[in-house]
């Protein structure tokens, strides 16, 4: 059942729910205070000879030495390592303890979500079967130490459900119903940060919406309600992520110029009603994914534009609005994460650890035995302890038998 809070007129509330199509808002209030998202910043286009290469690329050369050590100079200890069942696949998130989708045990469903933390070894199955039942899996699950969330699809009519829950010591409390999607509807991007759910609602591609607005809520554990916090017109380019209390977004922006994204910080003791910076790419680049760390923006570009200057090309960016860019001209595979300068980037079938204080550059080998991908993160941000996981194969049959888990403290 949906609500309309009443200091909230029709059109505000139409133009708030849009996102639902056929089904109304699942919370049972829904403020709608959002508002478009503001660009303060020109579109940034610089020449690739301004940046620092930290490997080289075509006819530029790296700036940064490889690490004597191999390892960098940062110490990454190893605090940890863990095996989990075959074909858990874990989600980047800030906090210790780590969300997961994982194939289900149980005969009548698909897969199951939980978490794991790296403090304690603690592996919680929280659902093991989806709350919707019939044709619906669990699609994607995230969570900080406070609370989860996760997002159930069908996947015959691509209907979905988001479910979110206060989350203490491996349980979870009291499941909200947080939103309903169809079809027209991308299932949500979401990231959580101490009691907070931050999710995306944006029309699909090649549904009948796919003009619409899209939008960005929050909503914190226990309440009855949920905030529409930011609004893009058209899609977000990429997923929210949360570093040192602030939420990275990549709304459309300057609308009526072309097609702009504006990778944007927003402070979340505000709610996201502050930003914090922005960067607007050039014309018809998007970011692959974002985050907002040690002060400036840490983003990727997944493909070559052929224009733009140099965040037209493939790689990973470190820096901000005034034009300094770091760049490790890789092709990017996930988010990165880090602490104090180093950065640790995902690359093909390793990590990248980049020590912008000394300049050097090294190699976080993926286990023994793993698939020709690596490891991947699941830890995004600033952090002091990287974690990753990866799919091992048994040494004696040559099969993928579980999945590797390992900690490092930087």
């Amino acid at each position: 059942m949906s609500i309309l809070p009443s200091n909230i007129s029709r059109r505000s509330f139409l133009r708030g729910t849009a996102a639902t199509a056929a089904g109304a808002a699942a919370i049972s209030v829904l403020s709608s205070c959002g508002k478009p998202a503001e660009t303060t910043a020109d579109p940034v286009v610089v020449d690739s000879g301004t940046a620092t290469y930290v490997v080289g690329s075509g006819d530029i050369q790296g700036s940064y030495e490889q690490a004597a050590d191999g390892r960098g100079t940062a110490t990454l200890a190893e605090a940890g390592s863990w095996s989990l069942p075959l074909g858990c696949v874990l989600r980047p998130s800030e906090s210790a303890w780590k969300p997961y989708v994982v194939p289900s045990q149980t005969p009548s469903a698909m897969t199951s979500a939980g978490a794991f933390s790296v403090l304690s070894g603690t592996n919680a199955l929280l659902v093991d079967v989806p709350r919707t039942g019939g044709n619906f899996v669990i699609y994607d699950a995230q969570c900080s130490d406070s609370v989860f969330a996760w997002t159930e699809l069908d996947i015959v009519s691509h209907e979905w459900r988001l479910f979110a829950a206060p989350f203490s010591d491996g349980a979870l409390g009291t499941v909200t119903t947080l939103w309903k999607g169809d079809a027209d509807y991308d299932p949500p991007l979401t990231c959580c940060t101490a009691t907070n759910v931050i999710w995306l609602v944006m029309p699909s591609t090649s549904g009948s919406k796919s003009t619409e607005s899209s939008s960005c809520y929050l909503w914190k554990a226990g309440a009855d309600s949920a905030d529409e916090v930011v609004r893009s017109q058209g899609r977000f380019a990429c997923a929210p992520t949360v570093s040192d209390g602030n939420v990275t977004l990549a709304p459309r922006v300057r609308v009526s110029e072309g097609r702009y994204f504006g990778i944007t910080a927003y402070s979340l003791d505000s709610d996201l009603s502050t930003q914090v910076d922005q960067l607007v790419l050039p014309a018809s680049v998007a970011p692959m994914y974002a985050t907002y760390m040690d002060g400036k923006f840490v983003f990727s570009i997944e493909a070559n534009y052929g224009t733009g200057g140099l965040l037209g090309n493939m790689g990973t960016y470190i820096g901000s609005g005034d034009g300094s860019f770091i760049v490790l001209p890789r092709e990017p595979a996930a988010v990165v994460a880090g602490k104090g300068g180093v950065y640790l980037v995902k690359t093909r079938a390793s990590h990248v650890i980049v020590d912008t204080n000394a300049q050097t550059y090294a190699t976080l080998s993926a286990p023994n035995r793993t698939l020709d991908f690596g490891d991947y993160p699941a830890s995004v941000g600033t952090t002091s302890t990287f974690v990753t996981f990866a799919t091992v194969k048994d040494e004696q049959s040559g099969y993928p038998s579980s999945v590797q888990v390992r900690a490092w403290s930087l």
